[in-house]
């Protein structure tokens, strides 16, 4: 009874959670074309936090995984944590897509998200999409630890990813360097195993 009772209470949490993802992005999933602001404090100096729940895809967790992103301030890099669980060992590529349209499924959220115009490459390089994380490494349980810092990704201003959305690949992100058309644009990563839209947390001073 208590077993159930807690995981009755943990899925209260990630509907919680999701709701606030749902009302913030709803300008962008309908079609809209600036992402909202992340919220940081009152006079919006930071810091700011945001939150990704990991819930479309064929390769959804139960219960869904959830990412932090955190930001101090506006020339901060972005730091994102968590685990993403029920993948296949090996690598798997991370981005930030264009959309948070995920109402057709991860498909539905564009390519990866490029202001630029910039072809894909690796987190380290500076000519790269600013949604190009590189790769996420599942160990043999298909469990990936997540602890990445980008200077490039912002929760505020113009570029925000805010009301995006990330999705993680059945395949290995090539980083630009396939040699081919689709590594420059994709990495050849493959399909869209799971994805989420990035929803601001509201912090209260």
């Amino acid at each position: 009874m208590g077993m159930k009772m807690q995981h009755m209470a943990l899925i209260g949490v990630i509907a919680a959670v999701l709701l606030g993802v749902i009302v913030t992005v709803i300008s962008v999933s309908t079609g809209g074309s600036s992402p909202p602001v992340a919220a940081g404090s009152s006079d919006s100096l930071g810091p700011f936090k945001a939150v990704v729940v990991l819930n479309v895809g064929g390769g959804v967790a139960s219960p869904p995984d959830v990412l932090l992103l955190e930001q101090e301030n506006a020339a901060a890099p972005v730091k994102i944590t968590g685990t993403i669980t029920n993948l296949t060992p090996g690598n798997h590529g991370f981005h930030v897509h264009e959309s948070g349209n995920v109402t057709g499924g991860c498909g539905a959220t564009g390519g990866h998200y490029n202001p630029h115009g910039k072809d894909h490459g690796a987190p380290m390089d500076s000519d790269r999409h600013i949604g190009d994380l590189g790769n996420i490494i599942a160990d043999a349980d298909g469990r990936a630890v997540i602890d990445i810092t980008d200077k490039l990704i912002s929760l505020t201003g113009m570029e925000s990813i805010v009301g995006r959305a990330f999705v993680v690949h059945d395949g290995t992100d090539d980083l630009g360097k396939g040699g081919d058309d689709g590594s420059k644009k994709t990495g050849n990563a493959g399909g869209r195993r799971v994805c989420g839209i990035i929803g601001t947390i509201f912090i209260k001073n």
